[in-house]
């Protein structure tokens, strides 16, 4: 899991003096960004204090000093908001394995209204499946046994399949693009959730088992994923472009309904012969 300080210091080797404006005088430096001291006087704290930041040394940051390491360092809302889970974040923290993650009925029943003109999948904290519907499992996994998210045991995780299982992969064709927003929420959820054992297992097995994902996770990136496009060569139908919404549940904020609806007229054609095909597992 991600630390505060390796979190800084990525960010801070992001930011140069000259994007802010900072004068060097011509200076050499042996760093790509901005120095630890340069950092500390800009957002107003010792250069000592952010060291112990960075270390890991240094106990209840205030948000006044997370508002001001955000502002300097140029962090986005969700940048932002990961800054402050870290810093949150008890400085030993151990990883449990957490509660068996069950859908809410609300969005059980939200996910049978959609019927399958309309794919759908309800996803866990992790990006493991909870439930989807035909059409919804027709689009992206009908290698799988449609009843396997019934089981915790068996439930497949979107982020394992997208980047282990040839069949996802070759799927996608804009995986590439795909790729990063994925490893970018990964890296969300886990500022969320640093005590998750699971999440931990999980990032660590893609971590060893792709070198893309390996290099991803290393640039740090981190957002969020409510929207966004996705291209398919789907072995069936053929080419197909969803968009894709995010509908997130009040009564379980840590799962999330996806839908998908076509990105144009062919499309929509694709999704409706799926929506028609026989289940054939």
């Amino acid at each position: 899991m991600e630390s505060l300080g390796a979190f800084l210091k990525n960010r801070r080797d992001r930011v140069t003096p000259e994007r802010i404006g900072l004068r060097t005088y011509g200076t050499a430096r042996r760093v790509p960004g901005l120095r630890r001291e340069e950092l500390a006087q800009l957002a107003g704290v010792s250069a000592g204090y952010y060291t112990r930041l960075e270390q890991g040394l240094a106990d209840g940051v205030s948000e006044q000093v997370l508002g001001a390491l955000a502002r300097v360092l140029e962090l986005d809302s969700v940048e932002t908001a990961h800054l402050h889970n870290l810093a949150r974040r008890p400085p030993r923290t151990v990883p449990v394995e957490p509660p068996e993650e069950e859908p809410h009925p609300r969005v059980l029943a939200l996910l049978d209204a959609l019927a399958e003109a309309t794919p759908a999948i309800v996803l866990g904290r992790r990006g493991d499946v909870l439930a989807w519907n035909r059409t919804g499992h027709a689009l992206f996994a009908e290698h799988l046994d449609f009843a396997a998210p019934e089981s915790a045991g068996t439930r497949p995780s979107i982020p394992r399949m997208f980047f282990l299982d040839p069949l996802t992969r070759e799927l996608h064709r804009n995986w590439d693009e795909l790729a990063r927003v994925h490893v970018a929420y990964l890296r969300l959820t886990a500022g969320r959730f640093p005590g998750d054992a699971r999440l931990a297992g999980l990032i660590g097995e893609l971590t060893m088992h792709d070198d893309r994902f390996a290099a991803l996770w290393a640039g740090g990136e981190v957002a969020d994923c409510t929207t966004g496009d996705m291209r398919l060569r789907h072995p069936v139908v053929g080419s197909v472009g969803v968009a894709y919404q995010v509908w997130l549940q009040p009564d379980s904020p840590d799962h999330r309904l996806e839908v998908y609806t076509p990105l144009d007229g062919p499309s929509g054609d694709a999704l409706a012969a799926l929506a028609r095909r026989k289940p054939v597992r």
